[in-house]
């Protein structure tokens, strides 16, 4: 519940700082569909859940790569992935991701 919450309110207030271009998303997100692009896909070690990103809410998918960016969000995997993206890079992968069904 306080998880849902928080990312509740990650999403309104996510501000979109650049309109994001899909095409450039798909060529750069290459990487991402590796884990979150496999239907029923499972982590091995620890075990879990990975989720898939397509028609994912496209301000979430921006949040999210920032909060790992950043370190708020801590998966070591995840927060290399994020570390040397650029807004612009990030706002592209979102708007790949929002309009890409699995």
């Amino acid at each position: 519940m306080k998880t849902s919450i928080i990312l509740a309110l990650m999403v309104l207030s996510f501000q979109v700082s650049a309109e994001g271009n899909a095409e450039h998303g798909k060529k750069i997100a290459y990487t991402c569909t590796g884990c979150h692009g496999i239907p029923f896909y499972q982590n091995v070690n620890p075990q879990y859940h990975v989720p898939r990103l397509g028609g994912q809410n496209e301000a979430y998918i921006a949040s999210a790569l920032k909060a790992y960016r950043s370190g708020e969000r801590s998966h070591s995997t995840m927060q290399a992935q994020a570390g040397n993206l650029s807004d612009q890079d990030i706002a592209d992968i979102a708007a790949y991701f929002a309009t890409f069904n699995q």
